[in-house]
C-alpha cells in the first residue's frame, strides 16, 4: 500500500524544578540517615537505602522526558518516553478531525479558545511549536507539538487548507 509513515523524538527541555526535585530528595536520604540516626539506629540507614531505591527507580526517571511522533497518514501516535527506556502512551488523534493547525504564535489561532491545553514539546525558546486545536472526548482542546521540516510535509498534505505554515 501506499503508506507514509514518519517517526520524530524531540527531547524536552529540562524544567527548572527538576534540579530542585534531585536535590531535595538527595537531602532527604541524607536527613533520614544521619538525623535518625540517635532516634531509630542503624534502621536510618536501611531507610535512607530504601527511599534512594524509591528515588531512583520512581523519581528520577520522570525527570528525563522524551516525546515521539509517529504519523501514519493522518493518524498522530503521542509517546513519552522517560529515561530513555520506559515508553507511555499519550494519545492517538486523526489529524483530519483537527479545525486548524498553525505555529503557535500565530495570530490565526486567536479565535481559538481550548479548554484544555497539551504540551508535547521541547519547551525550548527557539523550537518552532505548533498548535493543533481539535475537539477530543467532547472538549475543544489544543495540543502542542514540535514537528520537523519532513513531518510538517506529511501534514501539509492531510490537512490542505486547514493547516497554515505562518
Amino acid at each position: 500500500m501506499n503508506d507514509a509513515l514518519y517517526e520524530l523524538i524531540v527531547a524536552r527541555k529540562p524544567k527548572p524544578y527538576d534540579l530542585v526535585i534531585r536535590i531535595l530528595v538527595i537531602l532527604l536520604i541524607i536527613a533520614v540517615a544521619i538525623g535518625g540516626m540517635p532516634f531509630i539506629g542503624m534502621t536510618s540507614f536501611l531507610l535512607a537505602v530504601l527511599i534512594a531505591i524509591l528515588a531512583y527507580y520512581f523519581t528520577f526517571p520522570r525527570l528525563s522526558v522524551e516525546y515521539e511522533y509517529t504519523l501514519l497518514n493522518h493518524d498522530m501516535q503521542i509517546d513519552v518516553i522517560y529515561n530513555k527506556a520506559k515508553r507511555k502512551s499519550l494519545m492517538n488523534i486523526d489529524i483530519q478531525g483537527a479545525e486548524i493547525i498553525a505555529p503557535k504564535q500565530s495570530p490565526r489561532l486567536n479565535s481559538y479558545h481550548p479548554s484544555k491545553i497539551y504540551d508535547y514539546s521541547s519547551g525550548s525558546s527557539p523550537a518552532k511549536v505548533f498548535a493543533i486545536h481539535m475537539p477530543l472526548d467532547q472538549k475543544n482542546v489544543c495540543i502542542y507539538i514540535e514537528p520537523d521540516l519532513k513531518m510538517i510535509d506529511h501534514m501539509k498534505q492531510w490537512m490542505g487548507s486547514k493547516m497554515y505554515l505562518d
